[in-house]
C-alpha cells in the first residue's frame, strides 16, 4: 500500500507545505534520508494555541498539535523528496514541548506525533525519539516536532 493511498484510508488530508518563519529550509534530502526543520502546529497559516503546556495548554492539546506538527513534517518530507510515496519510513523523532513549571509529561505529547506515523507507516513507523520540555518555542508554540524520514 502506498502512502498516498493509506493517507486516504485514514481520512487524512496533507497541509500545505508551512512557509519557513526564519532562515531555513522545511526540509534537506541527503543520503536515503529526508529531514525536516522543526515544525509547528500550523493550521492554514496560524498556530491553534500559544502557551505553555500544562498551564494555558492541555496535555491532550498539545498531543494533537504534535500531530498535527508530524503530518506538517511529513508534507514538508513529501515536498523535498518530491514526491509522498518516495517516503517509506520513519527514522527518528524529535520533539519538544513549551512546559509549564512542573509540568512533566512530554513524552505523552509527543507521542501524538509518533500515533500518527504509526498509523501511516505501520512497522516502518516505528522510531527512536526524543521528547524535550522547554522553557519557550518560537511564536509561542506549545509544541514543535522534527522528524527523520527514509526513502526508497
Amino acid at each position: 500500500m502506498t502512502v498516498a493511498s493509506r493517507l486516504a484510508e485514514l481520512g487524512i488530508e496533507l497541509p500545505a507545505v508551512a512557509a519557513p518563519v526564519a532562515a531555513y529550509v522545511p526540509a534537506v534530502v541527503h543520503g536515503g534520508l529526508v529531514y525536516t526543520s522543526g515544525q509547528l502546529p500550523f493550521v492554514e497559516g496560524a498556530l491553534p494555541a500559544v502557551g505553555k503546556v500544562g498551564a494555558e495548554v492541555s496535555a491532550d492539546d498539545a498531543k494533537t498539535y504534535a500531530r498535527t506538527c508530524a503530518l506538517n513534517a511529513l508534507a514538508a518530507a513529501a515536498d523535498a523528496a518530491g514526491g509522498l510515496d518516495r517516503i517509506v519510513g520513519v527514522l527518528r523523532v524529535g520533539g519538544f514541548v513549551a512546559s509549564a513549571e512542573g509540568f512533566t509529561g512530554q513524552p505523552g505529547v509527543i507521542n501524538g506525533a509518533s500515533d500518527v506515523l504509526g498509523e501511516i507507516f505501520g512497522d516502518a513507523g516505528r522510531h527512536a525519539r526524543a521528547a524535550v520540555g522547554v522553557a519557550e518555542l518560537p511564536l509561542g508554540s506549545p509544541v514543535e516536532v522534527e522528524v527523520a524520514f527514509r526513502l526508497a
